[in-house]
Order: C-alpha cells, then structure tokens, then sequence
C-alpha cells in the first residue's frame, strides 16, 4: 500500500468512527450539581513534554485547592489524537474534558459529542471579549471553551543562520521571491547539512495565503477557494523542494506525522518553519537553540489586513461525561485561575482572558515574551477572521498534505491538485450538511 493509499484508508476510518456517534445537540449526562464524595475526571489534549509537565503541575494545583476531585491525565502527539478521540466518542467513552481545535469543533458539535458550556454554572465566560468567545460557538451554542489565540509566523533558528553566515534579510516587507531567495541561500552555504526552509502544509497557513490574495478558503459550509489560488499556494512548496530552498519532496514526505522534537526544524536540518507562533517554547526548549518569530512574506508589499488570531485550541466537555459540573469547574480554573495561568505560560497560545495575561506580567519567560511581542506586532495587521472549519472540513489537513505529496512527486500539477482538493472537501462538506 503506497503513501498515498495509506493516509486516505485512515481519513475513511476516522470517518467512519465518527459517524458512528449520535447526532442532535447534546444535554448534561450527568447532574450539573457539584457533588459531595470522591469525582475522578478523565482529562485528555495533545503536546508535547513541555506542555505535558505544565499541564499536571496545573492538575496538581487544582486537585489541592478541590481535595474531592482526581484528574487522570490522557495526551499523546497530534499525529495519534484524532484517531483515539474519535474512537473513544464513538464507544460512548470520551474522556471528561476535551482539548479541542478549530478543525474538528464543528464535527463533534454537529453530532452530539460535546455539552454546550453555556448550560454550566461553574464555567465564567465573562472574562473573554465577545468575538473571541464567538470563536467557540457552533450554531447558537458554546462548545469550546477558548484557551487562547494565536498567530502563524516563521520561526527561524537565529543561531543556526549566524554559524552559516546568511543573515535575514529586511522581514517587515520581504516578499515570496525574496523569502525563497534567503532560504536557497541558507541552504547553498550549509554545505547540505540543513535546508533553508519547511513548506507551509496546514489549513492555518492556508487560509492565510488565500486571504493575501484577497481569497477565502471558506464560506459557510462550502469551500471557496480559487483554484488558482490554491494552485499558486501548492506551487510554492513545488518551487522550494525543487530550487533546494525546501528538503527534496521524499524527506518531506518521511518527516510529515513526527512528533515535534524529531522534526528538521527542531534538528536543525532546516533553518525555518511556518508555525503557530505560540509554538516557540516548544521548539526552544526541544532545539536548545536561540529562536526569532518573523512575520509570513507576501506577494508584495501590500500591507493588506490579511492576517487573524485564531483560537490556539478549546476546552470542551463531553456530552457523556457524568459530572459535568466538575469539568466546568476544572475549565474554569484552566482558563481563569491566575496561578494555573503563570504555569501554563503561552505554551498553548496567548492567553484567551485578558486579565490572565495581565496577571502574567513579569512571569513570562524570553520565548513566552517573543510571542506575545509578535502578537502585538501583528495586531495592526489583523483583518476580521473567518468562520471554524465546517463540519465535514476537518481532516483538510491531512487532504492538504496528501496533495502537497502528490504535487512535490509531480504526479499532479499544482492547478491538477488544486482542483481536485476543492472538489474532494466540497464532497464531503456537502454529504455532513
């Protein structure tokens, strides 16, 4: 079975699993009362070590000031999550409280999986501004709890390029073609011990291409990109793996799927990559090296408001979960408890409460400050940001990978590709409407 074949059998399995769970909106299993004896609840997100060992300090934090309740930890690496949730929903036996992200919220909303927040007490949302609480809505209820946003910059290993000798170039108005001219370069003076840059392969990314082009990826449950527009974005990574700006297409297509520590990026094979800008600890911490955040070249140098935050990710809580009330309360305290706040960092993204970022003061480590100083860089930037994902959309990155692979082999055209994808995601949004 080749690459290809393999990534589409698991996107149908997953689907299948998912289809599998009950449709309509879900009500509390359990009583939204506190109760009085012994609660465990079952937690469950993806990360890394450092967001692992953060997260259980925070666990350890609320389960002395709530002596009654346990929390029983479940995490893994992204690659593995969605499979595990999805089976999990579909046995009835999802865990308590959810991580949950802009992808895949509408899916398990639409289908009964989660609780709407909004039916539980224990949860205050008053502390986040309404357009970001709107983030979390599907219809006319609340399913995911904000933790945060986030913006997608290109990290660049500053120690890496220093001991090579290729400087950045100007980043507050460098273009596609000047970016793809740095990383050629990076990558010609390295001897071939690293590459200049990764591809850009997640739908963050994507939609904001799309939005330099004055383009959208979505617009309610329909995917309406130009599939020229989508051709010029597969383009791009055709154009790097083969100049050598980018690693050749077959070590793109073995590094896709590793968990963060053993990506080229974090090696240091490559010397850039396009990430969430949040995700600077993570990769500080697993490279050892010296990190700076720039902003996304564009087409020129238009300073069109083309750039958004976006939730880093949510809290939810299962439909199934029988105390509901302590999941809200263990949200709560994850998302407004000054202390859990000072713990968490940014780690999962600028915090989505105003005041606990306020309360993290002097608290934030150099990586931390690095994001949130691009943040605030951005916020000039920033246009109105787009609806989630819709649901039938959510494994687009992985359809978006998978034809990333098929352009970089040139087995399709970049325009091939592109029209292909949009008639793919169409299909599926279509058939969950």
């Amino acid at each position: 079975m080749n690459r290809i074949r393999r990534t589409v059998v698991g996107i149908v399995a997953t689907a299948m699993t998912l289809t599998l769970v009950a449709c309509g909106v879900a009500q509390p299993q359990g009583s939204t009362e506190l109760a009085d004896g012994p609660v465990t609840l079952r937690v469950t997100w993806w990360g890394g070590d450092t967001r692992h060992a953060r997260t259980q300090e925070v666990f350890d934090l609320f389960e002395e000031k709530y002596p009654n309740i346990t929390v029983e930890p479940e995490f893994s690496d992204w690659t593995g999550y969605w499979e595990k949730l999805a089976t999990a929903t579909a046995g009835g036996n999802s865990a308590d409280v959810i991580q949950m992200d802009q992808l895949y919220l509408s899916s398990y909303a639409s289908r009964g999986s989660l609780v709407d927040l909004g039916s539980l007490p224990q949860l205050d949302t008053s502390g986040l501004e309404q357009p970001v609480l709107d983030m979390g809505a599907w219809g006319d209820a609340l399913y995911g709890m904000p933790i945060s946003t986030t913006s997608t910059g290109l990290l660049v290993n500053t120690d890496l390029i220093a001991e090579i000798g290729v400087p950045l170039p100007d980043t507050s108005t460098w273009d596609w073609a000047e970016f793809e001219a740095w990383a050629q370069k990076v990558t010609e003076k390295s001897s071939g011990d690293s590459f200049g840059t990764g591809i850009m392969n997640n739908e963050f990314a994507l939609q904001l291409f799309a939005r330099q082009h004055e383009d959208q990826l979505f617009s309610e449950d329909d995917i309406v990109i130009q599939p020229e527009t989508l051709a010029a974005f597969f383009q791009l990574a055709l154009d790097w793996t083969s100049s050598g700006a980018a690693a050749p297409a077959s070590n793109q297509a073995e590094s896709t799927g590793l968990a963060l520590d053993q990506t080229p990026f974090a090696t240091g094979e490559s010397a850039a990559v396009f990430t969430p800008s949040t995700m600077i600890t993570a990769y500080a911490a697993a490279s050892g090296a010296e990190l700076e955040l720039v902003q996304l070249p564009t087409p020129d140098e238009d300073t069109t408001n083309y750039d958004y935050f976006k939730p880093g990710m949510y809290w939810s809580v299962s439909s199934k979960s029988e105390h509901p009330g302590e999941a809200a309360l263990l949200v709560d305290f994850l998302v407004n408890d000054p202390e859990a706040a000072k713990i968490i960092g940014t780690e999962r993204g600028i915090p989505a409460n105003a005041r606990t970022l306020e309360s993290l003061g002097q608290d934030l480590t150099p990586e931390e400050r690095k994001a949130a100083d691009f943040a605030e860089q951005r916020e000039p930037h920033l246009g109105e940001a787009p609806a989630i994902v819709p649901n039938g959309a959510s494994d687009i990155d992985t359809i978006l990978q998978r034809y990333l692979q098929e352009v970089m082999f040139e087995e399709l055209t970049p325009l091939e590709a592109a029209n292909a994808m949009i008639a793919e995601v169409q299909s599926s949004t279509s058939a969950a409407k």
